[in-house]
């Protein structure tokens, strides 16, 4: 007759169900539904005791259930009647009885406590995987930053072209493309939009003509900033520079 009752343990909890319920004390199913329902106005922590959730009939349609924790069946099992009504209600608490002994027993803590510890280092395990994964992805923009930030000088297009192993006239015609600057005469320059931004200086370069004169010639140079801003703009088109490419 032990069989009958399904008392278990599930999500650390000690439950059974109302359908085991109705099945032991030969009730229909939906009279001990409306039973547990009629319990809410009258019990402020019903929902610390029951549970509503679904269980597969015999035909493998899920279907409404209450699971009720040991206080939650002392509390429906009160109103049961009959001629076996107490029999049974001595069998469910004494099963959750044994279940609460044996759960609590020490060989059962120490169980759950290693595998709670477990757990836990298969979950910090996967979390540090995870940030040294990102940190070895981050590291290379690093080095790249710490090249910028340790130079002050101004540098031209060709010697930024070089981190990428590229020529100055691929990186002109780059930022040209994307309207970053124009070419004027054999000068470029910045757009509006960019020219004060601190991006780039202009230096002008006085040398003799052939006529005997003086002349003037602008260079266009790029600050760090305008290093930073450049390599923002390849990296976001996939184009790192030669210190993060991965080594084959």
């Amino acid at each position: 007759m032990d069989t009958l009752i399904n008392v278990r343990i599930e999500n650390d909890r000690m439950i059974t169900d109302s359908r085991n319920v109705a099945d032991v004390f030969s009730k229909r199913h939906d009279h001990v539904i409306r039973d547990i329902e009629n319990l809410k106005k009258d019990a402020p922590n019903f929902g610390e005791m029951f549970f509503e959730g679904t269980m597969p009939d015999s035909y493998g349609r899920d279907k409404k259930v209450y699971f009720m924790n040991r206080d939650g069946f002392t509390l429906l099992a009160m109103g049961f009647t009959g001629k076996d009504a107490m029999q049974w209600k001595l069998k469910y608490i004494e099963a959750f009885n044994r279940l609460a002994e044996a759960w609590n027993s020490p060989d059962a803590v120490i169980a759950r406590g290693y595998e709670l510890s477990q757990k836990k280092l298969a979950e910090a395990t996967k979390l540090l995987t995870a940030k040294e994964e990102e940190i070895a992805e981050m590291k290379p923009k690093v080095s790249y930053y710490d090249i910028i930030l340790n130079c002050k000088d101004l540098m031209s297009v060709t010697q930024i072209a070089k981190d990428y192993g590229k020529s100055a006239i691929w990186l002109n015609e780059f930022l040209c493309k994307r309207k970053i600057q124009y070419k004027q005469g054999k000068n470029w320059f910045l757009y509006q939009k960019y020219a004060d931004k601190g991006y780039a200086q202009s230096k002008t370069q006085m040398f003799p003509g052939s006529d005997g004169e003086m002349h003037a010639k602008v260079h266009t140079y790029w600050t760090q900033d305008g290093r930073m801003f450049i390599y923002d703009l390849l990296k976001r088109e996939g184009i790192l520079p030669i210190v993060e490419r991965d080594e084959d």
